[in-house]
C-alpha cells in the first residue's frame, strides 16, 4: 500500500472541460475540499474520493459526485485509488465544464483519467500503521537507550526526567516501534 505526504496536483482536459486533480493525505481532506470550493467558486463540480485507516485499522472509503450523474464521477476515482492501493488519502476533482457533453461513460473515464494522471506524477510513499509507545530507563540506562534509540527509524516526541530516570516517547512504524521494544526488553534482562 502506498500514501502521500503532501498536497500533488495535475491537470487534465477532455473536450475542453477541465480537470484539476488534487491528492491530498486524508487528514487534510476536509478542510482542503473547503478551501477549494472558495478558491474555485465558478467550477461546476468539487468531486472527491477517499479512502483512510481509523484508529482501529478498518479501511474507510468514499466517494462524492458533488451534481455529477450517480456513479458517474466519485466512484470512477475510488476505483483508481483502490486500483493504485492508495490509503489514508483522498483525491479532489474540480471540473470547469466546457459545454460540450461527455455521456456518462466518457465522464466516468474523464474522471478516472484526471485521479490517475495525479497519482502517476506524484511522490507517494510506502504506507505502515503508525504507533506509540513510552520507553523508561534508570539513570544508569539512559546511555543505552539513547543508543538503541539512534539505531531504529522512529521519531522521538518528548523526554521526561522522572525522580528514578527517564521517559521517552517515542512513535513510527508499527513493526520498528514493535522491534524497539523488543530489543529495550531483551537489553534490561
Amino acid at each position: 500500500m502506498k500514501t502521500i505526504p503532501h498536497i500533488h496536483r495535475e491537470e487534465t482536459e477532455e473536450k475542453k472541460s477541465r480537470f484539476l486533480a488534487f491528492l491530498i493525505p486524508f487528514n487534510l481532506y476536509e478542510d482542503e475540499l473547503d478551501r477549494l470550493r472558495q478558491e474555485h467558486p465558478k467550477a461546476n463540480h468539487h468531486v472527491s474520493a477517499f479512502r483512510y485507516f481509523d484508529q482501529d485499522k478498518r479501511l474507510h472509503e468514499g466517494a462524492k459526485d458533488d451534481g455529477e450523474p450517480s456513479g458517474c464521477a466519485g466512484m470512477p476515482a475510488l476505483k483508481v485509488l483502490q486500483g493504485e492501493e492508495l490509503v489514508n488519502v483522498a483525491v479532489i476533482i474540480v471540473r470547469y465544464f466546457s459545454g460540450i457533453k461527455l455521456g456518462t461513460g466518457g465522464m466516468a473515464r474523464a474522471y478516472a483519467g484526471a485521479a490517475k494522471a495525479v497519482i502517476a506524477s506524484a511522490p507517494l510513499e510506502e504506507f505502515a500503521h503508525q504507533t506509540s509507545i513510552t520507553l523508561s530507563a534508570v539513570f544508569e540506562r539512559i546511555s543505552d537507550l539513547e543508543r538503541l534509540l539512534h539505531t531504529i527509524p522512529i521519531n522521538i516526541t518528548d523526554r521526561r526526567y522522572t525522580e528514578n530516570g527517564i521517559e521517552i516517547d517515542v512513535n513510527g512504524d508499527e513493526e520498528n516501534i514493535r522491534n524497539l521494544a523488543t530489543e529495550w526488553d531483551r537489553l534490561n534482562y
